[in-house]
C-alpha cells in the first residue's frame, strides 16, 4: 500500500484509514497544528516521529484499547488509593505533563517525538478544551501524569510517565474509572505495551476501533477543563 502525503494546505484531508498500510506510517508531511491534530484523531491517526524528521502519521492494526468495564488493577496497587499515597488533579499544568514525557527515557528510544511544534499544537487544544492532563503529586511535587485527547465519548491516550513507582499507573488507573463513570466507551492506548496489557489493554482489529470511534460524529464532545 502507498504512503500517502499530506497537503499542508488542507489540514482536514487525510485518507481512507483502509487504504493505509497497518504495520507502517500511513501518511506523512502536513503539520501539527491543532486543526490537523483534531482532524487526524477524529479518524484514529496519530502522529509518531523522530525529532528532525518528517512528520509520520500512524493507523496501526491491530490497535490496542483499554474498555473501562475491563480495568484491571492489582493488589499492589490498591494501597495507593486506599492510603492516598498520591493527590490527583486535572488539568493545571498541562505543558508540564508534556514536557515530563518528552524528557522521560524509553529503553532502546533515542530522543522524543514530543517536539516543540508537537507541544504547541496540543497546548492549543488543550486551551480549546479538548486536550487534557491527568497529573499525579505527592507532597505537591508533579512525580507522574498523563495526557490525551476527548473526543465524544473516546479518549485518546498519548503518553505517561512516572518518577516515583506506580505514579503513571495511578494516573491511568483514576483516569480509566473516571471515564467509565461518565461513559466513554474506550481508551486508545495506540500501540501494545507490557503496562497497559497488565492493566487490561487488549488488541483489536483495526475495522472494530474505526467502528468505535464512528460515533464520535454523532455525539457532543464536552470541552473544558476536567476537575477531580
Amino acid at each position: 500500500m502507498p504512503l500517502f502525503r499530506l497537503d499542508t494546505k488542507f489540514p482536514e484531508l487525510f485518507p481512507d484509514p483502509l487504504q493505509t498500510n497497518g504495520q507502517n506510517p500511513a501518511c506523512f508531511g502536513g503539520d501539527l497544528s491543532p486543526e490537523r491534530l483534531f482532524n487526524a484523531y477524529r479518524l484514529g491517526y496519530f502522529p509518531w516521529f523522530t525529532e528532525g524528521e518528517p512528520i509520520l502519521w500512524w493507523h496501526p492494526d491491530p490497535r490496542f484499547v483499554l474498555f473501562p468495564e475491563k480495568l484491571k488493577v492489582s493488589k499492589s496497587m490498591r494501597p495507593y488509593f486506599n492510603q492516598k499515597k498520591f493527590t490527583l488533579r486535572y488539568d493545571t499544568r498541562f505543558r508540564d505533563v508534556m514536557n515530563e514525557c518528552r524528557e522521560t527515557y524509553r529503553p532502546g528510544q533515542w530522543g522524543s517525538w514530543i517536539t516543540e511544534d508537537l507541544i504547541e499544537g496540543y497546548v492549543e487544544l488543550h486551551e480549546m478544551g479538548i486536550a487534557h492532563s491527568v497529573e499525579v503529586y505527592e507532597n505537591d511535587e508533579l512525580v507522574g501524569g498523563l495526557y490525551g485527547l476527548a473526543l465524544g465519548k473516546v479518549f485518546f491516550g498519548e503518553s505517561m510517565f512516572h518518577l516515583r513507582p506506580n505514579a503513571s499507573k495511578f494516573a491511568f488507573i483514576s483516569l480509566v474509572r473516571k471515564l467509565g463513570d461518565e461513559g466513554f466507551r474506550v481508551i486508545d492506548c495506540q500501540q501494545e505495551t507490557a503496562h497497559l496489557r497488565s492493566l487490561g489493554g487488549e488488541a483489536i482489529p483495526r475495522e472494530t476501533f474505526i467502528d468505535l470511534i464512528g460515533m464520535i460524529e454523532e455525539e457532543e464532545t464536552v470541552r473544558g477543563k476536567w476537575t477531580v
